[in-house]
């Protein structure tokens, strides 16, 4: 039987290709985690000011993700951000029981 764990997960992601771009990205991972995860939770903090530029960008949109998960989801989920366009940084923690 596998472990189930919490995991939290944040997206910062670009506002250069437009709204809708942002749009299409957070669905892309909602998606992925319905598929992969439960009881997931999308939390849209919106745009905000970065406290320093990343590749010369200012604002940026952010995203939380709350979800539970076999321990092998988090490494593809991590990995599918790095590759993703317009995802400019990721964090993925696992939470304490």
């Amino acid at each position: 039987m596998a472990v189930i764990n919490s995991y939290e997960a944040v997206f910062v992601i670009s506002l250069k290709q437009g709204e809708e771009a942002v749009a299409e990205i957070v669905n892309k991972f909602k998606a992925l985690m319905e598929k992969n995860a439960t009881e997931t939770n999308v939390d849209e903090w919106g745009k905000r000011k970065l406290s320093y530029p990343i590749n010369k960008e200012t604002d940026a949109y952010y995203v939380l993700f709350t979800f539970k998960s076999e321990a092998e989801f988090p490494a593809e989920l991590d990995r599918v951000a790095k590759i993703t366009d317009g995802v400019l940084r990721s964090m993925i923690i696992k939470k304490e029981a």
